[in-house]
């Protein structure tokens, strides 16, 4: 079949939406019907070229939602009409790690960055050329063939327009405070970056009961969305965040500091790890430039210190596990799903929206697919 999909053909690209070729799914797949996707920062590294990719074009996309059109044959517990959430991040659950507990480093997901099957094979092809799928999804797709390892069933009654989210945005925030952080009732945490990451962020360390949650952001907009999301404080500098925590700490620092900047850098880190206390967690959630190298932090001063810096991929979430229950949590009103979107595009306005994530306009954007 055909289907209109942003594409990037070369790294450092810019969108282009186009009709591709479609191949229906084989078994362990499903062909999906795209509802909405989020505009994750993610997918903009794949035009600036900080992600460089195993293979070009790709289609982008890793955070949507959609309902099931076909089921690939052999497959058992999925029908046609399921309304499903997609991970960026698939999970076998045989694994070693999914056996551990850390579906978001299961094996299945070595070629998250390649846009092939496991197989090297394609689903999608322009004029004869393969096309790569971001995360093996292309959520910026009207159709997609995806893997069930992949898929997440939905509630009824869960707008998919927001459910969207939980693959992969809520769940990288979120779980980055809650698993990642480790945010204990009564803890003081500062979160860098409060956009469509960092926002989530601020939920799950309220969540979690912490005292005193600072959010910092040189946008006034993310600064009065995160107080109203959980923030008790709000800060454009670190160095104001600092003037805040330190009165609250006796001078020594955030329990954690979780870092959710954009394009993520060294000294973003290095202004982390001096924020948190003796023992304390600084948080590295943001990516950047895949090139760069180098945190500008003492060895020394991290022994003496017993300090920690965390990576976390997808919050330290498993997937089939923690999507259902923020789902749930968002059935009950706790975790808020409706504020987090700010504007709705049709595909054909992805660069649109990219450009009104970059001027800070947005906490997340959503590409509402047209059929």
């Amino acid at each position: 079949m055909k289907t209109k999909a942003a594409l990037v053909e070369r790294s450092a690209g810019k969108w282009e939406v186009t009709e591709v070729d479609l191949d229906g799914p084989r078994q362990g797949e499903l062909l999906v019907k795209m509802v909405a996707s989020g505009l994750c920062h993610s997918d903009d590294h794949l035009t600036t070229g900080d992600l460089q990719l195993g293979h070009y074009p790709i289609a982008g996309g890793h955070e949507g939602a959609g309902i099931v059109e076909e089921v690939g044959p052999d497959t058992p517990e999925w029908k046609v009409g399921d309304r499903i959430v997609m991970s960026f991040l698939p999970g076998c659950g045989r694994c070693r790690w999914c056996a551990s507990g850390m579906q978001n480093l299961c094996d299945s997901g070595a070629r998250t960055l390649d846009g092939t099957r496991a197989d090297g094979s394609f689903r999608m092809s322009l004029d004869g050329r393969g096309v790569g799928q971001m995360s093996g999804l292309a959520t910026f797709s009207q159709w997609s063939t995806v893997s069930v390892l992949s898929a997440v069933h939905c509630p009824d009654d869960v707008p998919l327009e927001v459910a969207c989210l939980t693959g992969c945005g809520v769940g990288t925030g979120w779980g980055s405070a809650v698993n990642s952080a480790g945010v204990r009732p009564g803890d003081v945490v500062i979160v860098m970056g409060v956009g469509g990451i960092g926002i989530n962020a601020v939920q799950g360390a309220s969540h979690a009961g912490a005292s005193v949650i600072v959010a910092v952001d040189p946008v006034e907009f993310k600064r009065s969305t995160a107080l109203r999301l959980g923030a008790t404080h709000a800060a454009a500098t670190m160095a104001e965040a600092m003037e805040v925590v330190a009165p609250l700490t006796n001078g020594q620092g955030a329990d954690s500091c979780i870092v959710c900047v954009g394009v993520t850098g060294g000294d973003h880190v290095a202004q982390g790890v001096d924020a948190i206390r003796k023992g304390g967690t600084c948080v590295l959630t943001g990516i950047g430039n895949m090139a760069e190298v180098g945190i500008p932090v003492s060895p020394t001063m991290l022994t003496l210190f017993q300090k920690r810096i965390q990576g976390s991929l997808f919050g330290a979430s498993s997937p089939s596990r923690d999507i259902p229950l923020m789902l749930e949590l968002y059935r009950q009103g706790r975790l808020r799903l409706d504020e987090l979107v700010t504007t709705r595009y049709p595909l054909d306005k992805i660069n649109e929206g990219y450009a009104d994530m970059h001027a800070g306009r947005n906490i997340r954007g959503v590409i509402v697919h047209e059929h």
